[in-house]
């Protein structure tokens, strides 16, 4: 599954990706005017529309003996896509990881345990106020998959350009962290001194030297 999303997100099948890619625009550009439930009911509508028909032709042709009687989707009903019960524990335990993972993560953000993530949650929460002022969830997916399809595709062309972007942005990000870091440092107070325990045994008196005697 991995490698074909790759396949379409890269463009190496150009009428697949192109096929794909225009499906989920006009399908969310539908959207904007339409609701959820009407958008895949006249989708269904549509699909059934073009199946019906070559169904019932292929149904005639048998009947005035034209064609030997073979399904024209048969392909498709063939093709298994069960799971099985390996596959489904698979991904059973996939999701609980993740939500697992997005739970702790939060909470590592939600209560301080590092100074820094935690400044920039507040700073992506942030700026995500502003996002949502300008846009919906809606335009926010539609632009997601037209980045998805589109960002691939301009980076194998000027790779080497944006190469160079990316590292310069990055030495720019690691002096700005190793600036907040040197900041939170200097702020951080420094640790209060361990209190003696009043337990401790009291240190032994030093022992003072003999006198060495006095030979005749």
């Amino acid at each position: 599954m991995a490698s074909k999303v790759l396949d379409l997100l890269y463009w190496r099948d150009v009428g697949t990706t192109g096929l794909v890619f225009t499906g989920l625009v006009v399908g969310l550009a539908c959207l904007f005017q339409l609701s959820t439930i009407t958008a895949l009911s006249n989708l269904g509508l549509g699909i059934m529309a073009f199946t019906l028909p070559i169904r019932f032709l292929y149904k005639a042709m048998v009947l005035v003996r034209l064609s030997d009687g073979s399904h024209p989707f048969q392909s498709y009903l063939d093709e298994d896509r069960t799971l099985t019960d390996e596959d489904t524990v698979r991904m059973a335990e996939q999701i609980v990881l993740l939500i697992a993972t997005a739970v702790t993560e939060l909470k590592r953000l939600f209560f301080i345990e590092s100074i820094m993530d935690s400044v920039k949650f507040v700073v992506f929460l942030y700026l995500l106020t502003y996002v949502g002022v300008q846009a919906n969830g809606l335009t926010l997916v539609m632009t997601g998959v037209i980045c998805a399809f589109s960002l691939p595709l301009l980076y194998r062309l000027q790779q080497a350009r944006i190469d160079k972007i990316v590292k310069a942005i990055r030495k720019l990000v690691g002096k700005i962290t190793e600036i907040v870091d040197f900041v939170v440092l200097l702020v951080k107070p420094p640790p209060a001194p361990a209190p003696a325990s009043a337990s401790a045994p009291a240190p032994s008196p030093a022992p003072t030297p003999k006198q060495k005697q006095k030979t005749k």
